[in-house]
């Protein structure tokens, strides 16, 4: 009477999502040391070849922000006395924006404002975007990216315009389309129209990377996941996640800094109203700019700085371990 061994039954009972994981781990090859050194042009050439690179950096990055530190540090002001002579208030300026309420309030409509339209929003569209033009036909897939990227090459300026007119109380063509009249949706939901819009006009470059990401995958794991018997959802957990989860955490850096930096929302809403909306990139122009305390506003900015500086350690960090994984 023919047995069935214990390596047989575990090897049935493992199902196809282990079945995915092996073919996954059978294509690595044998770890080999990283040789820093590739085109073999030697340090000094290298150095030669990034040095205007690092000039660009140092005049537009390194700079700045070195000055914005020094101002940082000043009572500065375009009117009154903070004009006619500058006064060194040290950190002054830093402790004043960590006390006020309003610092406060704009830093957490900003994390709201990240994290729904870039960590969720674009994120998650844009690849279930890609994910379904993958497998889409050529027509469907030549239209709908299209109309994706139409709404990221416009300009920021365009695109709020037809927001506008799109979200308008009176003739607004959303309230034509629901039936509703008077119906103020940029003073009754101010964040989530801010929210929206950024998710309308950025996914489309989510759903790029995610697109050329997809095209990494191997076939033969999804064929080896599919002859096991893996359903759709169980090749996309077991075998496509992981191979593009770099990818993932890129995109996510990206998208994270820019929607921290991003300044568009004052064109749709102005901060409003009363100060519902106001990020921080809109209370700093708000303090800086209009209110005149170029040394306030510079202080905040460095802070806004430092945020977006922490926020990439941590994506680097994951994407160090994520290459230390492979690696072992």
């Amino acid at each position: 009477m023919p047995t069935t061994s214990p390596v047989s039954e575990q090897g049935q009972q493992a199902g196809p999502a282990a079945a995915a994981q092996a073919a996954t781990r059978s294509t690595r090859g044998p770890t080999r040391r990283h040789d820093p050194d590739v085109a073999g042009l030697g340090r000094p050439r290298a150095l030669a070849f990034v040095a205007p690179a690092l000039l660009l950096v140092s005049v537009f990055l390194v700079f700045p922000a070195i000055w914005t530190l020094y101002l940082g540090l000043l009572d500065y002001s375009l009117t009154g006395a903070g004009a006619q002579a500058l006064t060194f208030v040290g950190l002054g300026n830093y402790v004043s924006a960590l006390t006020d309420p309003q610092f406060h309030r704009s830093l957490y409509l900003t994390l709201v404002y990240v994290f729904g339209s870039a960590v969720i929003g674009q994120n998650v569209l844009g690849f279930l975007l890609a994910w379904f033009l993958s497998r889409a036909d050529r027509v469907v897939r030549s239209v709908l990216t299209i109309l994706v990227l139409l709404a990221w090459i416009l300009p920021g300026s365009v695109v709020a315009f037809l927001w506008q007119a799109l979200l308008d109380r009176r003739n607004g063509t959303l309230n034509a389309l629901l039936g509703t009249t008077d119906q103020a949706w940029v003073l009754d939901h101010p964040m989530w129209v801010i929210v929206i819009f950024n998710i309308w006009r950025g996914t489309a470059f989510s759903v790029l990377l995610y697109t050329a990401a997809l095209t990494s995958v191997p076939r033969s794991h999804l064929e080896v996941a599919r002859m096991a018997g893996a359903s759709s959802w169980q090749q996309l957990r077991d075998v496509v996640l992981p191979t593009i989860r770099g990818h993932i955490l890129t995109n996510t850096l990206l998208i994270t800094l820019w929607t921290f930096n991003d300044f568009s929302p004052y064109l749709l809403t102005a901060g409003g109203p009363d100060g519902a909306s106001e990020i921080l990139p809109i209370y700093i122009y708000r303090e800086a700019i209009i209110g005149g305390h170029l040394g306030f506003g510079s202080a905040i900015s460095l802070l806004l700085l430092l945020t977006n500086l922490v926020i990439a350690v941590f994506y680097i960090r994951l994407l160090r371990t994520r290459s230390r994984g492979q690696e072992a």
